[in-house]
């Protein structure tokens, strides 16, 4: 039995469970419980450069299940959304993360509004 590689709800559910992962380990001594625990205490001042980037890319992946989502509304987002999570990911770490709570909000609404964007395309093309 073959899987589709871009089923929607798969890509959804996988984006979103990353991006809500990456968002809990970045903002929360989560990950750095656990690695200590470990005994590998010495990677935890790395972690943020792993993810951050893991966090913009698992984003541009939910852009991609909604667009697929939503019946290939508009232009295909994987570039895009490619580019911009490589952006964000070198412009967080160029920052040396002062702003990262408020870019990756941002980068979270951003992702909401392209959601309600994508719905309001495909409700305008069923009612034409």
């Amino acid at each position: 039995m073959t899987q589709n590689i871009e089923n929607p709800d798969r890509l959804l559910k996988w984006g979103l469970g990353g991006a809500v992962f990456a968002a809990l380990c970045c903002f929360t001594p989560l990950l750095v419980v656990v690695v200590a625990g470990v005994g590998l205490s010495a990677f935890t001042g790395w972690l943020d450069y792993a993810l951050f980037p893991l966090l913009f890319f698992c984003l541009a992946v939910v852009a991609q299940a909604l667009w697929l989502r939503a019946g290939h509304v508009g232009p295909n987002p994987k570039l895009w959304a490619t580019a911009i999570a490589a952006a964000l990911s070198i412009l967080i770490i160029w920052i040396e993360f002062r702003f990262a709570l408020r870019i990756t909000v941002g980068a979270f609404v951003a992702v909401g509004v392209y959601a309600f964007f994508l719905n309001q395309m495909k409700t305008k093309g069923a009612t034409h």
